[in-house]
């Protein structure tokens, strides 16, 4: 019966691991998507993709995780740039990618 109890404790466990991190893709994925529409930029791949996970303070002191994401935008559909934002829980804490409003051209 205790191997039991410990497969179903292990298993929740799982399942919310799973679940935070489905929750924090599916943020990462909308600020992506917010700050090309904001930009003029296209979103390429319709996806974030995970770079990293790790156990950061958060501004009250208690422990968390912090997950660095990805994506790609393109200016004019030719070119690829690489975004990247930080979320600790479901704060944006840093960002790189494309800037509102600037109508900055690469240059080839």
């Amino acid at each position: 019966m205790p191997t039991l109890l410990i497969l179903m404790v292990c298993l929740s466990l799982g399942f919310v691991a799973w679940s935070a991190s489905r929750a924090a893709a599916e943020r990462a994925g909308q600020v992506g998507r917010d700050a090309c529409r904001a930009a003029g930029v296209q979103w390429l791949d319709e996806s974030v993709h995970a770079s990293g996970l790790r156990l950061r303070r958060g501004d009250d002191g208690r422990l968390g995780f912090e997950r660095s994401f990805r994506f790609e935008y393109s200016h004019d559909g030719d070119d690829r740039h690489i975004g990247r934002l930080v979320l600790r829980g479901e704060r944006l804490v840093s960002f790189s990618g494309p800037v509102r409003g600037t109508g900055v051209m690469p240059l080839h």
